[in-house]
């Protein structure tokens, strides 16, 4: 991991917990970033979303959403969603996966359920425990 892409991871953490200042629903506003355009972006070898702040991140997520849509629900603690977000953008770099696969593997919902125990982990241990989880549900 370079040190530009644990900046993007941090620039994530930060773009998840400015959701919590806007009172974005969390696993509303969580679902329409990892299925997002913004995310597929981010996920590319190289875009200029890359450059780009978490404020203009969350405009961009906004506007695909409808702000509507994200003003629904529970909000996370800002810690919640700044692991969240962390681990997500981490999770890609860790594995070259795209967001919206992560997504399927570890929801928002899979994340909160998570935190307390995972946020203290090395995120690769914390991002292998959650793709085991994954795989033992798919098992039945």
């Amino acid at each position: 991991m370079d040190g530009l892409q644990l900046k993007l991871c941090d620039i994530q953490g930060r773009l998840f917990e400015l959701s919590v200042e806007r009172k974005y629903g969390s696993l509303e506003f969580v679902k329409a970033f990892m299925m997002s355009d913004t995310a597929k972006a981010l996920d590319s070898r190289y875009n200029r979303m890359q450059w780009a702040g978490e404020e203009y991140l969350l405009e961009e997520i906004v506007e695909e959403a409808g702000e509507e849509n994200l003003k629904r629900g529970e909000v996370f603690s800002k810690e919640v969603l700044y692991w969240m977000g962390y681990i997500y953008r981490y999770w890609h770099y860790y594995t070259g996966e795209e967001s919206r696969k992560i997504y399927k593997q570890a929801s928002g919902k899979t994340m909160k359920r998570n935190y307390l125990m995972f946020h203290t982990m090395d995120p690769v241990l914390a991002i292998e425990d959650l793709k085991e989880i994954y795989r033992q549900r798919q098992r039945g």
